[in-house]
């Protein structure tokens, strides 16, 4: 379905995907499809803006009183949650948000859905995180959004390894603070895990090196990747040549994509 086939007209809601570069994503017509499935009138369009733009954009596009949401892709997910005049505690956590929604005062409530989309894909794969080890690999954005959904969704011990130890111990000090599991850093090394989580960008590139040891990785492994495109990565066809239940970044996406939708058409967070 193209927007060309939308019946559109003065009464139609819309929404932005804004990121940059913003050519490579799909969301526009997936999330237009979803919102014409559950009978809303709305329209998800691209928008390609600049960092430095981000701030002004978004302030001359809340004085569209039809515009409703915004979704935050590459590089804005940061820069959106400052723009935000509220959000979830778990976007607060993580410091970003993809998701934002106008409140009615016009200003923005946001989410970030990554971390909880990914657990919905993990539980859907078998990959039930209650009293399970996980290694996580980045601690970066994707990584604190999925690190602080697995301790939500009850795992029993989380390792976090990362090429930046700067960072991974940063993390692994605040999600310890979180309590509920033992928290600690980790290596490349999957063994002794129950889930392994690629929440870095290598993939992407034919030629990165996968990022775990993936000679070691055991059938009883679930291993996920958040990496969309290509659609099996290297850990991924390594994981499955061993035997592992998969959970790649499309998997994670589609779950992502209602999720949005679910936040979208809610009303106030209060």
């Amino acid at each position: 379905m193209h927007v060309s086939s939308l019946e559109l007209s003065g009464t139609t809601r819309v929404y932005f995907i804004v990121g940059d570069p913003i050519a490579q994503v799909k969301s526009p017509e997936g999330l237009s499809r979803s919102f014409a499935q559950r009978g809303h009138a709305a329209v998800c369009l691209p928008a390609h803006v600049r960092s430095a733009d981000l701030a002004a954009w978004l302030h001359g596009v809340s004085f569209s009183r039809n515009v409703d949401g915004i979704i935050a892709t590459v590089p804005h997910k940061f820069a959106c949650h400052a723009l935000c005049a509220t959000y979830t505690e778990r976007a607060r956590f993580v410091g970003a948000v993809n998701t934002l929604r106008r409140r009615s005062d016009g200003r923005w409530h946001g989410d970030m859905l990554d971390g909880v989309a990914f657990v919905q894909a993990l539980r859907e794969r078998g990959g039930s995180p209650e009293g399970r080890r996980a290694l996580l690999i980045g601690a970066g954005g994707a990584g604190s959004a999925i690190g602080w959904a697995l301790l939500e969704a009850g795992i029993a011990e989380l390792a976090v390894h990362d090429s930046d130890t700067a960072r991974r111990d940063v993390l692994v000090r605040r999600l310890a603070a979180l309590q509920g599991a033992r928290v600690l850093g980790g290596s490349n090394d999957p063994t002794g895990f129950d889930i392994v989580v690629n929440a870095t960008p290598a993939g992407m590139n034919a030629t990165d090196p996968p990022p775990i040891m993936v000679d070691r990785l055991a059938a009883s492994i679930v291993a996920g990747c958040v990496v969309t495109l290509p659609a099996e990565t290297s850990f991924i066809a390594a994981a499955r040549a061993s035997g592992c239940a998969t959970v790649t970044g499309s998997d994670m996406f589609e779950r992502v994509r209602d999720l949005m939708v679910d936040f979208l058409l809610d009303g106030e967070p209060w």
